[in-house]
């Protein structure tokens, strides 16, 4: 490995068969990281002996109990020793140079805390343009954050510290965390995009949270509501942060509603939370409401 103060954070579960082509991915940097931490999230398959038997070497691996994406990306940024955090996804592969052109950045631009790049989307083994509306962006991305997620994990460089001061990610939730950092994180700091294509992302798989969770708004949601209540934004961000929550709040309610599945008193909580926050006791009643998933089955 490098001097360089990267370390590469890889949560897996259940990724026998994709994980190997992520960290040869990594190895293949022209400018090798400091370290590879693959975190595995209690798998039951063999991605744990097929990663000790290739790469036994050249990367630490954490074993966990499962809890959760979430927990495996906090211990394994807890576990690195470097001063910058490079996550990747065990289904997905860096270009050889993506670490090298955004470390290059960084030392041209040392007021940088977090950067991501362009990405190539593979969908069920094709490739595919992603939507217009998913353009990245590049400064003040906090509004389109509120919109949906505007940051790649996998294409992300980010300083320790800054994922640290900003808690990590939320291990309450099932999906939509890297959604929620992000909300943070675009909140305080701007986002530089390398506009360079450095991560080939795959898609389409069932082991995605997306095709695991239903009404993925609802997680959504929470961490505006969380958002909110920390008191951390100006005016103008809460402005939006409350025209986005309540776009999304009408969406999951003509859902329910279709369902025969809403209770009018819901609308009084959400009036409540946003009064009182959300460690009241409306506050509490809303975060069983949108995290517990038998509510949504």
């Amino acid at each position: 490995m490098n001097n360089v103060p990267i370390s590469v954070v890889i949560p897996t579960y259940n990724r026998e068969n994709k994980i190997l082509n992520s960290i040869s991915s990594v190895l293949k940097q022209t400018l090798p990281p400091k370290e590879i931490i693959v975190v595995d999230d209690g798998s039951t398959d063999a991605t744990v002996s097929k990663i000790q038997e290739t790469f036994s070497d050249k990367v630490q691996i954490l074993l966990l109990e499962h809890k959760g994406v979430s927990h495996a990306r906090n211990r394994g940024v807890e576990n690195a020793s470097g001063d910058w955090i490079a996550f990747l996804d065990s289904d997905d592969e860096w270009l050889s140079e993506k670490l090298d052109k955004q470390w290059k950045h960084i030392e041209e631009h040392p007021e940088t805390e977090i950067l991501q790049s362009q990405e190539i989307w593979i969908r069920n083994g094709r490739k595919v343009n992603p939507p217009t509306r998913l353009s990245k962006k590049d400064g003040d991305i906090f509004e389109q954050s509120l919109e949906f997620c505007s940051v790649t994990p996998s294409s992300v460089l980010l300083k320790k510290e800054l994922y640290q001061n900003q808690g990590g990610m939320d291990e309450k939730l099932l999906a939509c965390e890297d959604y929620d950092l992000w909300l943070r994180i675009t909140s305080q700091t701007t986002v530089v995009l390398l506009d360079e294509f450095l991560l080939v992302r795959y898609g389409g798989h069932k082991d995605q949270l997306s095709f695991q969770y239903p009404a993925m708004d609802r997680f959504r949601i929470y961490s505006i509501l969380k958002l909110l209540s920390s008191h951390l934004l100006n005016q103008t961000q809460r402005r939006l942060a409350e025209q986005n929550l309540f776009i999304k709040w009408e969406v999951l309610r003509q859902g329910r509603i279709k369902r025969n599945n809403w209770k009018e008193e819901l609308d009084l909580i959400l009036d409540s939370v946003l009064k009182e926050g959300f460690d009241s006791y409306f506050g509490i009643q809303m975060q069983e409401f949108l995290l517990k998933n038998q509510n949504w089955i």
